[in-house]
């Protein structure tokens, strides 16, 4: 007999009757499988039987912690110590199943059957992590202790691994659009593309597009349910902790070069002094003419470039470059915040140690990207308010006195003004980051600007966003 892995009907469970075929591989106890059900006669002691489609197999359950041997040897087993936040439980190794463990490594396990003689639940180790203090058991310390889901139950895999590329029909076609996506050198996952392309009266049009991750990604599917509960992708040092299965996030969901992937654009028509003055927005296919790194792009926009970017030169790079010029203008107008506080990047050894702290390079690429992403943002609370939709709002509010009256004591003891007694605007603290800039007070002024900004945060009401200088 198998029971449903979710039972969300009225009335109890249904009780189906598994009826292998000859043809049909054998199955196990516990196993997952996908089942055609073929509802029965009423005078039948269950109400379904179920056809093979495939299995699924099993989501071990997994733990990692600290391996202890038995005090009667290593030939004896063992116990582990699990590091997961709340988890007080120990678990039992059978002498076959400690794959050479050690006495006080970090090891990586999985159930393996019921409770043993100890009314311990059994496990068998799969991976020895070494020792628990070593650079590359940090992240995986981390993950399990902060409770961060690093398994996906059998359900979300299974619809995972059923996800089918999707067909072009019901969709417009927009793959002869040249869209790139321009990611760092090392980014797995390619989630947004850009075109462009620029008009006789100075003008241009923008296209912004999203890999369309809800038509894998359907509400109260087991994928949703488990998207909700993580709420996001983890990024540690040396591994990511994804918020969807990599045969999406890494594949039908990520943009890749030169394959059909349906996605969300967002048309928009600037004017030649860079205003929006349009947009549209398209659910449709496209197919990437290139997956470039901001390194490569900014290479090719200053007229280096490689065998890759050569032949797009004329087509993608250029109008891109034209259109953020205009973008470019139109901020320098706004006169958003302009605090200049470079990333951090952590460069570690093969062994996971830290080998330096450097800044990272910071390249008109990311601004031209940044640009492009911020209107397409601005286009969809555009649209969202016009369909009098529910949405949440990026809010940023301004600052409060007492916060600004600390940025001012700052400024004054540093030998810089920042005017008091009118509407606090950006362009006046912008004001103050250019008196500061190449001074001795530089990192300080910009550092206490930033101390002194209200937290950003997503509201269903608008209150505006201060540091970008948009209403919406």
């Amino acid at each position: 007999f198998a029971k449903p892995l979710e039972w969300h009907g009225d009335g109890p469970m249904p009780r189906i009757l598994y009826a292998p075929l000859k043809s049909d591989p054998a199955i196990g106890a516990g196993e997952r499988i996908l089942a055609r059900l073929i509802e029965t006669r009423g005078d039948e002691d269950h109400d379904y039987q179920a056809r093979l489609i495939r299995r699924i197999g099993t989501v071990q359950h997994r733990v990692v912690g600290i391996y202890r041997e038995s005090r009667n040897g290593p030939e004896a087993g063992g116990r582990i110590l699990p590091i997961d936040k709340g988890s007080d439980k120990e678990w039992q190794v059978r002498p076959g199943d400690s794959h050479g463990a050690k006495n006080g490594e970090l090891v990586e396990a999985e159930q393996a059957g019921p409770r043993g003689r100890l009314g311990l639940p059994m496990a068998r180790i799969v991976e020895r992590l070494g020792d628990p203090s070593a650079p590359r058991a940090v992240s995986l310390i981390a993950i399990h202790q902060h409770g961060i889901p690093d398994d996906f139950p059998d359900d979300a895999m299974a619809q995972a691994d059923a996800a089918q590329p999707a067909s072009i029909k019901g969709r417009e076609d927009l793959r002869h659009l040249p869209l790139v996506t321009i990611d760092p050198s090392d980014a797995r996952d390619h989630d947004d593309a850009v075109a462009a392309e620029l008009h006789e009266d100075g003008g241009a049009t923008i296209w912004v597009a999203i890999a369309d991750v809800a038509h894998y990604v359907t509400p109260g599917s087991a994928l949703d349910r488990e998207a909700r509960k993580r709420g996001n992708s983890t990024y540690f040092p040396d591994r990511v902790v994804p918020m969807l299965p990599d045969i999406l996030s890494g594949d039908l969901c990520s943009l890749h070069e030169g394959v059909d992937r349906p996605m969300i654009a967002v048309r928009m028509r600037l004017d030649a002094q860079g205003n929006k003055v349009s947009h549209s927005f398209h659910r449709g296919m496209m197919r990437s003419a290139a997956s470039l790194s901001y390194e490569q792009a900014q290479a090719a926009a200053d007229g280096n470039p490689d065998d890759q970017t050569a032949p797009l030169l004329h087509n993608v790079i250029e109008p891109l470059w034209g259109a953020y010029a205009l973008l470019k203008a139109a901020r320098d107008r706004r006169q958003p915040l302009e605090l200049d506080l470079p990333e951090r990047k952590i460069v570690l050894t093969p062994d996971g140690r830290v080998k330096s702290v450097n800044f990272r390079d910071r390249f008109d690429a990311h601004k031209l990207i940044e640009e492009f992403m911020v209107l397409a943002n601005v286009a969809a609370a555009e649209e969202l308010e016009r369909l009098r939709r529910p949405l949440l709002y990026r809010v940023h509010e301004e600052p409060t006195a007492e916060k600004l009256d600390a940025l001012r004591e700052v400024a004054e003891a540093s030998g810089f003004t920042l005017a008091k007694g009118q509407v606090l605007q950006t362009r006046h603290l912008n004001r103050l980051l250019a008196q500061a800039e190449g001074s001795d007070f530089d990192e300080l002024i910009n550092m206490t600007a930033l101390r002194s900004m209200q937290q950003a945060y997503y509201h269903p009401e608008n209150y505006g966003h201060f540091g970008l200088a948009l209403r919406s």
